[in-house]
């Protein structure tokens, strides 16, 4: 199959373009500029960006299939006040999202798998009263409303996501390792209350690998695989950097999980597991998230040498 990863540059579409290769797949990837990254020198790229460009012109066609991990999230959201955060996510998720997906079905692609976030089915609560998390709601429900037996949806509604592709910066990752390993002294040793739960990148890929091979469509997933506690979390994470420590929990609003980013409610508590349809289907890896860890953690190891 010829596959289209719109933000193939970033962790998620990086680690599906390098298992879909791997899978005799031809992979193009797409992204607003082009990566440096020596493992994804190789793949065709298509330079866009989604948010702006009109891409009816012609360079979504020839493709089989759309694999999107670009939609916007807080990372994205400009620093210089000349939009609102509700405004930016409108604009960048629920209008250009879907018009990205129209035009893929104009051009015939006949299959799209998008990449979604679990909050509006763990905290539905939200919706219409979180900008982010309203916003995702919105644009899965849209681009599901554009699937028909001619281009086949499916939706990847995921937790948060570990990974590592060498030579990609992942700079929150960065800086967990370096927590765990003591190197940023100045923040204080306790975890947050609440937890979540984790996905690594490898899982989300061997999904949309079988999503591929068994030509399914129509569905959204609530994809998921290990549930911590971010006092469990943070315990792991330092143990495997050599450095264990014994963690309070408190309500004190932490450094490294600040509250702007808990969109499930602040103290939370996310904690699922995913359908047995989810897994007979999608067929991806279980409990890889501490051996996930580990890779982050010697990939660090090799970087300070």
């Amino acid at each position: 199959m010829k596959v289209l990863i719109v933000g193939g540059t970033g962790l998620i579409g990086a680690e599906a373009a390098l298992h879909l290769k791997t899978l005799g797949h031809h992979v193009t990837l797409m992204a607003r500029k082009p990566t440096t990254v020596p493992l994804l020198q190789d793949f065709s790229f298509i330079q866009c960006d989604y948010i702006h460009d009109d891409v009816s012109d012609g360079r979504l066609k020839g493709f089989d299939v759309l694999l999107f991990s670009a939609a916007a999230d807080i990372r994205n959201i400009p620093q210089d006040g000349s939009v609102t955060p509700s405004d930016f996510y409108t604009q960048a998720n629920d209008e250009a999202v879907p018009k990205f997906f129209q035009a893929a079905k104009d051009a015939g692609i006949k299959q799209a798998i998008y990449i979604g976030t679990f909050y509006p089915e763990v905290a539905p609560e939200k919706i219409g009263q979180c900008a982010y998390v309203t916003s995702r709601h919105n644009t899965c429900e849209a681009i599901m409303a554009l699937h028909d037996a001619n281009f086949k949806i499916v939706a990847l509604n995921a937790p948060f996501v570990l990974g590592q592709i060498d030579g990609l910066e992942i700079p929150h990752l960065d800086a967990l390792v370096a927590y765990a390993k003591g190197f940023i002294p100045e923040l204080p040793l306790f975890a947050p209350q609440g937890g979540t739960n984790h996905i690594s990148s490898k899982s989300i890929a061997q999904a949309c690998g079988n999503i591929i091979a068994k030509n399914l469509g129509g569905k959204a997933y609530l994809i998921g695989d290990e549930n911590y506690t971010w006092n469990e979390y943070l315990t792991q994470w330092f143990e495997l950097a050599g450095n264990a420590t014994e963690f309070i929990t408190s309500d004190e609003e932490h450094p490294m999980f600040p509250n702007i980013i808990m969109f499930a409610g602040v103290g939370a508590t996310v904690s699922y597991e995913p359908y047995e349809e989810t897994l007979s289907d999608l067929e991806y890896s279980r409990q890889q998230i501490k051996a996930t860890m580990q890779t982050l953690i010697t990939a660090f190891d090799a970087k300070q040498k």
